[in-house]
């Protein structure tokens, strides 16, 4: 598979002869046409699916489709535009048919793609250290207790525990400091290494 787009002088358009029976004048003005556009659609298309030959085939529909719309009569003004708007078009509808939607993508395509969604093994692994957490928390002394669960819990800052407790920020600091270090120590006794 070669990952190069079509070059400027169209050394990669020769072998599938896209072009090659049009008349003289109009093909001159495709040819400019090729010349000024296939890298940047071709780069659209490669930067939508990571494939060379896909984005090779999505650019030439794209231009396919502009020399039909030439043949029609149809006058396009911004051709640039027209083919960059095309190639997203047939990007995304490759992306909508019936062939990738139903799961029939190469194994390698789908290696290493993960559901946003928690797997239920995530979830159960995670309550089970929150169970540990609570019932850790219900066993430290009270003024840790309260301090982590006025910052983790209530999300409060530190001068709105500092307004509350009645102690100054660096005390703030110095008690969270000292009760998320105890709380460390009991989940590495029970061995929790780390928090989910």
């Amino acid at each position: 598979m070669n990952a190069s787009p079509p070059t400027s002088d169209g050394s990669r358009r020769g072998s599938d002869g896209f072009g090659a029976d049009l008349p003289g004048p109009e093909r001159a003005d495709f040819d400019t046409l090729y010349h000024q556009h296939s890298r940047e659609v071709w780069a659209l298309a490669y930067a939508r699916w990571m494939n060379a030959d896909t984005a090779q085939d999505i650019m030439q529909e794209a231009f396919l489709r502009l020399w039909k719309k030439f043949e029609e009569g149809e006058d396009i003004l911004n051709p640039r535009a027209w083919l960059l708007r095309v190639a997203r078009n047939l990007a995304e509808d490759l992306a909508k048919s019936s062939f990738r939607r139903n799961g029939t993508l190469p194994p390698q395509l789908m290696n290493g793609v993960q559901s946003k969604e928690v797997s239920p093994l995530e979830m159960l692994e995670k309550e089970e250290t929150f169970a540990q957490l609570r019932t850790l928390l219900h066993q430290m002394p009270q003024p840790d207790r309260e301090i982590l669960t006025l910052r983790y819990a209530l999300d409060y800052n530190t001068g709105q525990i500092s307004d509350l407790l009645g102690i100054n920020a660096t005390a703030v600091h110095m008690r969270l400091s000292r009760a998320r270090q105890r709380l460390a120590d009991r989940l590495k006794t029970q061995g929790v290494e780390e928090m989910p």
